[in-house]
């Protein structure tokens, strides 16, 4: 699980380092509309999920080991 968690990590850090060139080129108010409404709500809804997969893997870290003790 920890490698998904990182490779989503390194998407959302490229998606941002494009974003931030893509702004250079492009900073009128439908930049910041479609940073408001696509790219922000990305940001919070990764993070969100990584907070998920992280107890996600410690629920099968436990069950794995309960059962292992069986």
């Amino acid at each position: 699980m920890s490698s998904h968690s990182a490779r989503l990590q390194h998407a959302l850090r490229d998606l941002r380092e494009r974003w931030d060139v893509t702004k250079d080129y492009w900073a009128d108010q439908v930049a910041q509309e479609y940073e408001k409404n696509h790219i922000a709500p990305v940001d919070s809804l990764v993070k969100r999920t990584m907070v998920g997969m992280d107890k996600l893997s410690e629920s099968l870290a436990k069950i794995r080991k309960a059962m292992e003790e069986n």
